[in-house]
C-alpha cells in the first residue's frame, strides 16, 4: 500500500503518522473486541487495512500490486516492496524464456538473480539488456561451478526450469 501511495497520493498514506490519524477506519471492524481486551497482534492486517481503500479501485488492488508474480518455470516468487522499486529473488534457470522485466505501476520489477545454490549472480531491472550483455558472464563462470544445471546460450528460448540437466532428462 506504501508503494501505491508513492505513485498515487490518492491512495491511503500507511506511514505511522497516516495509520494513527486513519485508525478509527482501519480498526473499526475491530472496535469492540479492543474494547473487551483483544491484543492488536490479533488483528487481521490486511483485512483491516484494505477498510482504506478507494472503493471501487479496491477491486484492482491486487492485480495493480501483486504480491507475487509467476516467473517462467511456473512458480510463484513473492514480490518485496520494502524499497522504492518492487523486487524479487529467483534462481536465473527458472526465468529463461522471460524476455524482460514485468512492471508494477510503470516501475520495472528489479530480479536479483540467484544461482543454483541461492546465492546472488546478478541484479537487473531490465533483463532484456542482461540476456544481450552480462548474462555471457554469468553463464561462462556459472557453468564451471554449477555443471549439472543448464546454461544455455539463448536464455530467452530455453525452457525455464528449477532442475539439474540429468533431471530434465528423465
Amino acid at each position: 500500500m506504501a508503494f501505491y501511495h508513492a505513485h498515487d497520493p490518492q491512495w491511503p498514506d500507511v506511514s505511522d503518522a497516516g495509520l494513527i490519524a486513519a485508525a478509527p477506519i482501519w480498526l473499526s471492524m475491530h472496535y469492540p473486541r479492543l474494547a473487551e481486551g483483544m491484543p492488536l497482534a490479533e488483528i487481521d492486517m490486511h483485512q483491516a487495512l484494505s477498510a482504506l481503500l478507494p472503493w471501487p479501485a479496491a477491486q484492482d488492488f491486487d492485480k495493480d500490486v501483486p504480491a507475487s508474480i509467476t516467473v517462467p518455470s511456473g512458480r510463484s516468487i513473492p514480490v518485496d516492496y520494502s524499497d522504492k522499486q518492487p523486487s524479487v529473488q529467483v534462481k536465473l534457470q527458472e526465468c529463461f524464456g522471460l524476455e524482460d522485466s514485468p512492471e508494477v505501476l510503470g516501475t520495472r520489477i528489479r530480479f536479483e538473480l540467484l544461482s543454483p545454490a541461492g546465492r546472488p549472480v546478478a541484479i537487473t531491472d531490465n533483463l532484456t539488456r542482461f540476456w544481450d550483455g552480462a548474462y555471457a558472464d554469468v553463464r561462462a563462470d556459472m557453468r564451471g561451478r554449477y555443471p549439472k544445471h543448464p546454461w544455455p546460450e539463448d536464455p530467452r528460448t530455453a525452457p525455464a526450469t528449477r532442475k539439474t540437466t540429468a533431471q530434465l532428462r528423465r
